[in-house]
C-alpha cells in the first residue's frame, strides 16, 4: 500500500471518528473519553511517529494544549461572569485532539467555521425543538464538521 493511499485511509477514519463523535453528541450531549482521549493521544502519536504526518509534533502537542486550554478558559470566564457553564469539556476534548492531528495553526479556522455554522445551525436546532434561545444545543457536531473540512482542504 503506497503513502497516498495510507494517507486516504487515516483521512476516513478521522472523518469516521469525528462523525461518531457529532452523532453521539446530537443524541446525548455528551462527547465519550472514551474517544476523544484516544483522538487526542493517536494525533499526536501519528505526527510523532509517522513520516507521513499532517503537521509536525511540536504543533501537535501545541495544537492539544492550545485547543484544550482555549474552551477550558473561555467556560471559566463565561461560568465566572453567568455562575453556569457555557461550553462542555467533552468539546475541549476534540478541540484539542483536531489540534493534535492538524496542528495548532488550524485551530483558528476551526474555531471561525464551528462557530459560524454553531450559530446558524443553532438557531435552526433552537426552532425546530421548539425551545427558548436561553436552552443548550450541542457545539460538538459543528467543531466535527469544522474539522474535516480542515482535514480534506488544510
Amino acid at each position: 500500500m503506497g503513502s497516498q493511499e495510507i494517507i486516504f485511509l487515516i483521512k476516513a477514519i478521522l472523518i469516521v471518528s469525528l462523525t461518531y463523535l457529532a452523532y453521539i453528541d446530537l443524541r446525548s450531549f455528551r462527547l465519550p473519553d472514551s474517544v476523544t482521549l484516544p483522538l487526542i493521544a493517536a494525533g499526536i502519536g501519528f505526527n510523532y511517529f509517522s513520516d507521513l504526518r499532517f503537521t509536525d509534533p511540536q504543533a501537535a502537542v501545541i495544537g492539544a494544549c492550545l485547543g484544550y486550554t482555549f474552551l477550558w478558559v473561555l467556560n471559566l470566564a463565561y461560568r465566572i461572569l453567568t455562575g453556569k457553564n457555557g461550553i462542555g469539556m467533552g468539546d475541549a476534548k476534540l478541540l484539542a485532539g483536531l489540534g493534535a492531528w492538524l496542528g495548532w495553526s488550524s485551530l483558528p479556522s476551526i474555531l471561525l467555521l464551528a462557530s459560524i455554522t454553531g450559530c446558524i445551525g443553532g438557531l435552526i436546532w433552537l426552532r425546530c425543538n421548539k425551545q427558548s434561545h436561553q436552552q443548550a444545543f450541542p457545539f460538538g457536531p459543528f467543531l466535527a464538521i469544522a474539522g474535516i473540512i480542515a482535514l480534506l482542504w488544510s
